[in-house]
């Protein structure tokens, strides 16, 4: 084990941290996070939908949804080319970046064009359906565009303003990744948003399978004790989490989604570390232990867990990462496997507020009293993973305590 994390720390997290810190996937990261606030109101509308089904009399929110959460693959093909440019350090050029790549994706998602001028749109190639187009053009104009970065048609001793100058060296790029669009839509007549799609369908089938929902949720609580943030992986999770619970709308298969992870996987935070909060709160021997819960046990009813991985510490820590591995293995197993028998509702709408208690965003995320049932059932299994590496370690910090 202290092999496994000399290794680990020494070798692997290093060369992670160096590839997060890639211009190209820290800049969908980044556009990731930038539309966070988004879906959070298209949550809050999903909470106040609620309120709908006991008060008749209350106007339907639902637009604010549609027009939040449901244009999130328009944000993404403004935002990953914006911050690629940023992160490349190319400022100058990120705007026309930016709109460079809404002017794509809007075009590679075959609008038609009425006779009295009007154009229209599919809206649903908006929202989370949309993202894989939406990632695959950021990344494109985002490439093109620094390539050409290196060009100019005009010499640095220029007098020209700055302005200018980025105006007309981007002509070419602009053009090119056009005449792409167009060629695609109004020339082949193919609708690269359906050839996107299929493209990506076997990536998002496994991760909507057992092993994959499983495996995602796995690496993510593997990386995360090493210090590793889980946003690694985001740029593959996030689009298979919003496509999922997107179509879930129509039809709720889709069980790999932020909305079931909040509800039952991710209990006091990801590694369903709750529970060991609770056993530092309540039973530990060790003043050390007995502080640090008292500590974070607020941050961790509302799903905040960096005090206690960072502070008990379960990070490095040989003894408290394995039973956060086998949390990361075992509960995400039974929690597909009951939504799978159709014990529990799927979850159907947008619901990210990922910092509400447990029980609360339990309940609120699909109204479905047999998940709180599931709840009490995950805490019971989490507290029995944790409890034999939980009093070992409190004997040591007791020991080490009274030595000293």
């Amino acid at each position: 084990m202290n092999t496994l994390i000399k290794w680990m720390n020494e070798k692997f997290a290093p060369k992670v941290n160096k590839f997060t810190r890639n211009p190209w996937v820290s800049g969908i990261q980044d556009a990731i996070m930038a539309v966070l606030p988004l879906i959070l109101v298209g949550s809050l509308v999903t909470l106040i939908s609620i309120l709908n089904e006991f008060f008749s009399w209350m106007p339907d929110f639902s637009p604010i949804s549609n027009f939040s959460f449901g244009l999130i693959s328009v944000f993404i093909a403004f935002l990953v080319p914006y911050y690629i440019m940023e992160k490349q350090k190319k400022n100058d050029r990120k705007v026309i970046s930016g709109l460079t790549g809404l002017s794509l994706f809007l075009m590679l998602l075959m609008p038609s064009f009425t006779a009295d001028g009007g154009i229209t749109f599919s809206f649903e190639r908006f929202g989370g359906n949309g993202m894989f187009v939406a990632l695959f053009v950021g990344i494109i104009v985002g490439l093109i565009m620094y390539l050409f970065s290196k060009f100019s048609f005009f010499k640095d001793s220029s007098s020209l303003p700055d302005f200018i100058i980025v105006w007309f060296d981007t002509i070419i790029p602009i053009t090119i990744l056009l005449l792409f669009g167009w060629l695609f839509s109004f020339q082949l007549e193919l609708d690269f948003y359906l050839l996107i799609l299929k493209v990506f369908e076997p990536l998002s089938l496994i991760g909507q399978s057992f092993t994959g929902f499983v495996l995602i949720t796995f690496i993510s609580i593997f990386l995360y004790s090493f210090g590793i943030s889980a946003w690694v992986i985001y740029p593959i999770a996030f689009p298979i989490w919003i496509a999922g619970i997107e179509a879930n709308a129509v039809d709720a298969v889709n069980i790999n989604t932020m909305e079931t992870l909040t509800a039952w996987v991710w209990i006091g935070g990801m590694g369903t570390t709750l529970p060991l909060v609770i056993m530092m709160l309540l039973l530990a021997k060790s003043n050390q232990l007995k502080a640090i819960g008292k500590v974070t046990i607020v941050p961790s009813l509302f799903n905040i867990n960096e005090p206690v991985v960072f502070g008990a510490p379960i990070a490095f820590n040989p003894i408290l990462m394995i039973p956060m591995w086998l949390n990361g293995l075992i509960i995400p197993a039974i929690t597909y496997v009951v939504l799978n028998l159709g014990m529990v509702t799927i979850p159907s709408k947008v619901f990210q507020l990922w910092y509400m208690p447990p029980g609360i965003s339990t309940y609120l995320i699909n109204t479905d009293f047999r998940g709180l049932i599931l709840l009490v059932a995950i805490i019971i299994v989490s507290w029995l993973i944790w409890f034999p590496f939980f009093r070992v370690y409190d004997m040591q910090q007791t020991k080490k305590e009274l030595e000293q």
